[in-house]
């Protein structure tokens, strides 16, 4: 079928809500790691990677396989929160694989299957364990569509389509979000401040790096402090890990490193290891003070996903050889990123690990490097408050020589585009 055809087809039935496709007008049939076919038999290296839910790649053969024999033995599809076999091998996997190591003790709740799902259940026990309705969200936060955590988004573009007001969250300034503006100093003022017209808040809801916010990434030291200041004031910690975590950024938790230990975890995207939808919420034990059925969701019990996500963590996170691999990866990123940054005039190196870009300062400049990529056969996108950031999003399996090769794709276009759009500016 003619691209076409296909784009009458959907300009006809799908929404006006699409997005992506705009900017890749084919239709795609095959999938493998890093790569995407056409159905021109055409290759594309895709640096999107599903917006970080296919971190291992499209199609991993292992987790491929487990499915399949799941399926051919009429293993439960849908089993809502009953116990199954798939269920209690990815419980046991993931306490034995991911919390146990790191000394955590959460317990695991399921929503429903998307990022949002999770944060809205993050929300909701927030304010029903300490009593108070305000949490306190940061600028450029981007944290879902549903009600709730759109209010706590930034985004106008997004936040315009509640169609109502959106209410009970209070904005901060991300770590150097205001030139000059020393955040966790106004923060602590704030609180302290019996004036300020903040009522005490029930959390702090944060990412420690924002996806599509920009890719600002919070310091340790911000995050420590934000912490500090959670403890001083009986604020909890919801540290949406949504976009970057599971490997991102190096290690299984992108702040794992960094001395904090949130009180509720938010997990989604490469959560279920091949792109199914699963969505997760860990919880500080004292806090799962959830009645039967009172926070639920049709779709918490996908067994398909529990049984890739069991094989990715076997996979992936029984050592630490795929956290260096991706850690090694993220080093050559930077120093690539680094280069091109110096082509563009202003422009700054932005995220960290393997959810990296760089801020050209104008997002009609990005969006003409992301279309000169696609010419090429890369796929990627942008970010930020004005879609000024192309961002990297590679799968963490790709191959070197692939990885190589779509970034002198990207700089290719970057050098193609600034000359043009300097020679437009005189």
């Amino acid at each position: 079928m003619s691209i076409g055809t296909v784009t009458d087809l959907y300009t006809r039935r799908e929404s006006e809500a699409r997005s992506y496709c705009r900017a890749f007008p084919v239709s795609f049939n095959k999938a493998q790691n890093a790569t995407l076919f056409d159905d021109e038999g055409r290759e594309y290296t895709d640096f999107l990677a599903g917006c970080s839910s296919l971190n291992y790649g499209h199609n991993d053969p292992d987790m491929k396989a487990a499915l399949i024999d799941h399926i051919s033995r009429d293993g439960v599809t849908h089993g809502l929160d009953m116990h199954t076999d798939a269920k209690e091998a990815f419980l046991k996997t993931f306490e034995r694989v991911i919390l146990e190591p790191r000394g955590m003790d959460h317990k695991v709740m399921f929503t429903g299957p998307t990022g949002t799902n999770a944060v809205e259940a993050a929300m909701k026990l927030a304010r029903k364990t300490t009593g108070r309705d305000t949490i306190i969200a940061f600028t450029n936060g981007f944290h879902g569509m549903t009600m709730g955590a759109l209010a706590a988004t930034g985004n106008a573009g997004k936040r315009a389509g509640a169609g109502t007001p959106l209410q009970g969250i209070v904005r901060m300034p991300y770590e150097g979000a205001m030139e000059g503006v020393d955040s966790l100093a106004m923060i602590r003022a704030m609180l302290e401040n019996p004036s300020s017209g903040i009522d005490a808040p029930a959390a702090f809801l944060i990412e420690p790096v924002q996806g599509e916010g920009g890719l600002n990434a919070a310091s340790a030291e911000f995050l420590q402090g934000l912490q500090e200041l959670a403890h001083e004031h009986g604020i909890l910690v919801i540290m949406d890990d949504i976009q970057a975590g599971i490997g991102r950024t190096g290690p299984f938790f992108s702040f794992e490193e960094m001395g904090i230990k949130p009180d509720l975890i938010p997990l989604a995207k490469s959560l279920s290891g091949m792109g199914l939808p699963m969505a997760a919420l860990l919880i500080r034990p004292d806090l799962d003070v959830w009645k039967p059925a009172e926070h639920n969701g049709t779709f918490r019990g996908n067994n398909h996903a529990f049984v890739t996500a069991r094989v990715a963590l076997e996979k992936f996170w029984a050592d630490d050889a795929f956290q260096k691999q991706t850690e090694a990866k993220g080093k050559l990123l930077t120093e690539r990123l680094a280069r091109m940054a110096e082509m563009v005039p202003g422009a700054t190196l932005k995220g960290r690990g393997m959810m990296q870009g760089i801020d050209v300062g104008s997002g009609d400049l990005a969006a003409d490097i992301c279309a000169t990529c696609f010419k090429h056969g890369l796929i990627i996108e942008t970010s930020g408050a004005h879609d000024e950031v192309v961002k990297v999003l590679a799968p963490l399996t790709i191959p070197q020589e692939q990885f190589v090769k779509g970034l002198d794709i990207l700089e290719n276009a970057v050098r193609a585009n600034i000359g043009t759009h300097q020679i437009a500016a005189e």
